[in-house]
């Protein structure tokens, strides 16, 4: 697990020379966080490749960039996990390849030379690759991320020099000189529609990420030319349990301190039932377990539940409390390692949480992301099932996606921002055509739904989230729902047993107490409307960033109608409209923030 970056122009007249180390260092300080353990980069006439290392698989090894002796002219570098390295070595050696170590990525340059642009085709894992193919006749700069999108790589392409930069985090690809930093002007309508991007694009003008399962092809001087590639083929074998034990255990085997990430909900129940029978099984020392809460009594806590999946598994729990007045420091944490505003609240409990898991010594932890995308978990299914024909599903589905329902946004923006994004057209708007264009050609709702919402939604909502904020504690986070396996079989279920999660629920009947069966689904969060309360910690500092100066100049909302809807909520407090003001005081907070993302210093955790 790792950070990654690079530049690429070989063979444009500009960029004959090397890049400026100064500057290479600066991209790296902004994302050394994620990756402390080693640092190094590699240059040549046009080009750069680097890498900041965390030590998970073989940590005495895999040196970065990989170069293998008899492949000088392929270099690589890898943010990830690529959990069939062993299979893949093994089956490169018998065709005449040596290697020094066995880290999972130094096998790259081997399988590239074999392969060549299919290479992402053979990897099971979570990954973000770049290969640099400097052969005489062949020069390129290969770009690859895993079919779910778990790892980022995020690109800005220069027209006028050639140029193409990436980098594993915003802030670190925004170090580069020449990278511009203007805002989309759609950022904040996408936020309020979507909670954070969407589809290919950054909130940032210039700056797009590699969607799911994709390959970009960097030719010296052109534009990056991006492919989806077929899904990574896999068979799982037995029911739901058996599959998702299967890559549990997979997961749970590493070099270093494993935890699991415990909410008290049933997919993360399930993840570490399994890891904690694995743990047993194996003789291995018992699993740690980690859940956020927040000091004092707070409504929704799932502290309780928390506890009980621990006492059933057996595990050594770890209950981390924050104090509600860090809540402001965190909200400038998060925004700024995510590089880009992202309106779930959920933000700085996961940014604390990986901060306890590594304060405890641990740097891996297993998670439950996914399940509700794959296994059909989420209200708004459901909902959106259960409509009837001829019902504008579509449009209710994308209104449940947003921070703040259509009519809202519409009444919160000035008459130009408005007039902008009707005629621009919204991210909500794309997403209907998208939903409503699936059943026109006979694709059934729950098929159109998981299939948008793994395809964008999770990548650019939740993967984005889990991978920067628990890289900012260099942290690597394992998701087996996510892998090939469960999302293969996750896949073929019959409808009945893909919605509400019904597989998951027997798949949990005989490892996790009948209170986490029962219970009502609810999200790991913070509890957003009692914290905008008066006399709160976080309503002055939501306050500050909503003031009526800060808006105006802003001149996408009307001040006042959003001095209103904060005087409805403290009058009449509302989830709904809570979660409208938080999502506006992110946008603004962003804003202030990526103004000073082009100062080329560390970003510290």
């Amino acid at each position: 697990m790792c950070r990654i970056l690079g530049s690429f122009a070989a063979g444009a007249a500009a960029y004959a020379d090397r890049p400026e180390p100064a500057q290479l260092a600066a991209v790296s300080a902004r994302q050394r966080h994620g990756g402390p353990d080693e640092h190094a980069v590699l240059t040549g006439p046009g080009w750069a490749l680097g890498c900041d290392r965390l030590a998970v698989t073989d940590p005495c090894g895999g040196q970065q960039p990989y170069r293998l002796p008899h492949l000088p002219g392929i270099l690589a570098v890898l943010n990830g996990e690529i959990y069939n390295h062993a299979e893949l070595r093994r089956t490169l050696a018998g065709r005449g390849h040596r290697f020094p170590d066995r880290c999972d990525g130094t096998l790259l340059p081997a399988l590239y030379a074999e392969y060549g642009p299919a290479f992402a085709e053979h990897l099971d894992g979570m990954f973000a690759v770049a290969i640099l193919d400097l052969r005489p006749g062949s020069t390129q700069l290969v770009l690859a991320v895993d079919d779910m999108g778990m790892k980022p790589i995020h690109l800005h392409h220069d027209p006028y020099d050639g140029s193409t930069r990436f980098a594993s985090e915003i802030p670190a690809l925004l170090a580069f000189e020449g990278v511009r930093i203007s805002p989309r002007e759609d950022a904040l309508d996408t936020l309020l529609a979507t909670r954070t991007s969407f589809s290919t694009h950054t909130a940032l003008d210039g700056v797009s990420v590699l969607p799911p399962g994709a390959t970009a092809f960097v030719r010296p001087g052109a534009a990056p030319v991006v492919r989806r590639r077929g899904p990574h083929r896999t068979t799982p074998v037995g029911d739901t349990q058996d599959v998702l034990r299967h890559e549990v255990r997979r997961l749970a085997q590493a070099e270093v301190p494993v935890c699991a990430i415990t909410s008290g909900g049933l997919d993360s129940g399930l993840v570490t039932a399994l890891a904690a029978e694995h743990a047993r099984e194996t003789d291995a020392p018992p699993l740690h377990t980690f859940h956020l809460t927040y000091r004092g009594r707070w409504p929704d806590s799932e502290a309780a539940y928390a506890r009980s999946v621990a006492r059933r598994t057996r595990t050594v729990h770890h209950e981390v409390a924050v104090d509600p007045d860090e809540i402001g420091s965190l909200l400038t944490r998060t925004v700024r390692h995510l590089g880009q505003p992202n309106a779930d609240p959920i933000t700085l409990s996961t940014y604390a949480l990986f901060r306890a898991v590594r304060e405890n010594g641990f740097t891996v932890a297993l998670t439950g992301d996914g399940a509700d995308e794959l296994f059909g978990g989420y209200d708004r299914m459901r909902a959106a099932l259960a409509a009837p024909a001829g019902a504008d599903w579509a449009g209710a589905y994308a209104d449940a996606l947003s921070a703040a329902p259509r009519l809202l946004r519409e009444h919160l923006y000035t008459a130009n921002y408005r007039a902008h994004i009707a005629d621009q057209g919204s991210a909500a708007d794309r997403i209907e055509q998208e939903l409503r264009s699936a059943e026109a050609v006979g694709e059934d709702r729950l098929t159109a739904m998981t299939a948008f919402e793994t395809r964008w939604r999770l990548p650019a909502y939740h993967l984005r989230r889990v991978d920067h904020l628990s890289m900012a504690w260099a942290v690597e986070a394992r998701m087996p729902f996510c892998q090939p396996a469960v999302v293969t079989h996750a896949r073929g279920l019959p409808t009945a047993a893909r919605t509400g999660k019904r597989a998951l629920y027997e798949a949990g009947e005989e490892l996790l107490p009948s209170a986490i069966l029962r219970r009502p689904k609810q999200p790991f969060t913070l509890p957003l409307s009692a914290m905008l309360a008066p006399g709160s910690p976080l309503l002055e500092t939501v306050r500050e960033l909503l003031s009526p100066a800060r808006l105006v100049l802003g001149g996408k909302v009307r001040a006042d109608r959003v001095q209103k809807l904060l005087t409805r909520h403290l009058e009449r407090p509302s989830h709904h409209d809570a979660q409208a003001l938080w999502a506006l005081a992110v946008h603004e907070l962003w804003t202030e923030v990526v103004q000073g993302m082009r100062i080329p210093v560390g970003c510290a955790a």
